[in-house]
């Protein structure tokens, strides 16, 4: 797996452009300036941002001194791996999209392959994303939306990653839509420390 390619990303992208979302991105952060997300929202004219700083506290401190340059309430990560820092708690709404149905298979460490090894090692007849709010516990928060995806006997941890991918993708757009009927403003988080601004319109 390629960390921080951005296909979540550019799974909202498409769905911007094809109108089934009223949005704008108007930033995307990464920590790895290779990161193929960054050559994603180049290619849609979005703003880019590199993270300098190393630990939470720092780039906790970092962004929150970036994000003071726009109106942002809610945060939205997919795959990000380390806690997020308490200044960004304490001023957004933060949720999360986990590929299992929490409280299965999250915690620290349990992220990307990990996860989906663990449900094939537990022969789980279900599994599928969570969309949850992030608070100062790994998967701990309140949960927002599930899908069930069957696993079948025949299916290999990457038969299972490629399905709960693809639902991943779908169920997030969908709850984007949500928060579009309240006029908010949003951030998504894509992969290891990669983050994506997004504005959201009525």
């Amino acid at each position: 797996m390629l960390l921080g390619s951005g296909t979540t990303l550019q799974s909202i992208i498409d769905a911007i452009d094809s109108k089934a979302l009223n949005a704008k991105i108007c930033l995307v952060v990464s920590d790895n300036p290779n990161a193929y997300a960054l050559e994603r929202a180049c290619l849609h004219n979005i703003d880019t941002y590199v993270i300098n700083s190393k630990g939470i506290e720092n780039i906790d401190a970092e962004l929150f001194d970036v994000l003071k340059n726009y109106d942002i309430d809610l945060i939205v990560c997919a795959g990000f791996l380390k806690m997020i820092g308490k200044r960004l708690l304490n001023k957004y709404r933060i949720i999360n999209t986990h590929p299992s149905l929490l409280p299965k298979f999250g915690g620290l460490g349990m992220y990307g392959m990990r996860v989906h090894r663990a449900v094939w090692e537990s022969k789980e007849e279900f599994t599928g994303p969570t969309i949850h709010f992030l608070n100062e516990e790994y998967d701990k928060g309140s949960i927002i939306v599930q899908t069930k995806v069957e696993v079948k006997p025949t299916d290999t941890p990457e038969v299972i990653s490629a399905k709960v991918q693809a639902i991943e993708k779908i169920q997030l757009v969908e709850t984007l839509k949500r928060f579009v009927s309240r006029g908010t403003l949003i951030i998504i988080c894509i992969n290891v420390l990669n983050f994506a601004f997004m504005n959201i319109s009525n």
